[in-house]
């Protein structure tokens, strides 16, 4: 049995393994491409200034700030596009999740905010966790060239 005949056989309602099964591609596509675009807005500002967050790095214990602050501005900015794009989409990923674990932490344990402050980064850092796994399907730059990580 394929896993769409026993994932539908499963259903409450077969009929519906159908339309789910033609959706899942266009869908994790479009997940993709709005959280991509979502990180590139986040640091459209840093990038602008990329040495504009280097004493909020150091403030996290990242030294030196000139070095990390570029890092963290290209890696929202230039990652975000890359993983809408799904171009280099598992390193752009990762980079992203490492980025976005810190966020927990800081508004976690640094600003003791707790799972409310860090629920956002969390949310992301599970999304951008997923593509660091999956990569990306074959509506990407990586399918079209025909390589990926």
């Amino acid at each position: 049995m394929t896993d769409a005949a026993h994932s539908s056989s499963r259903l409450m309602i077969p009929p519906l393994g159908r339309i789910y099964a033609s959706l899942h591609e266009g869908v994790e596509t479009l997940l993709r491409v709005v959280a991509g675009l979502a990180l590139v807005t986040h640091g459209a500002p840093k990038i602008m200034n990329p040495f504009g967050a280097a004493e909020m790095v150091e403030k996290l214990g990242f030294y030196p700030g000139v070095f990390w602050s570029p890092l963290l501005s290209a890696t929202e900015f230039f990652g975000g596009i890359f993983i809408a794009l799904g171009f280099l989409t598992r390193p752009a990923a990762v980079a992203a999740t490492i980025v976005l674990l810190v966020t927990v932490w800081f508004h976690w344990i640094t600003l003791s905010q707790g799972y409310s402050g860090a629920e956002k980064s969390i949310l992301w850092a599970a999304i951008f966790i997923f593509f660091a796994v999956r990569g990306a399907n074959r509506h990407s730059v990586d399918a079209k060239l025909g390589r990926e990580f």
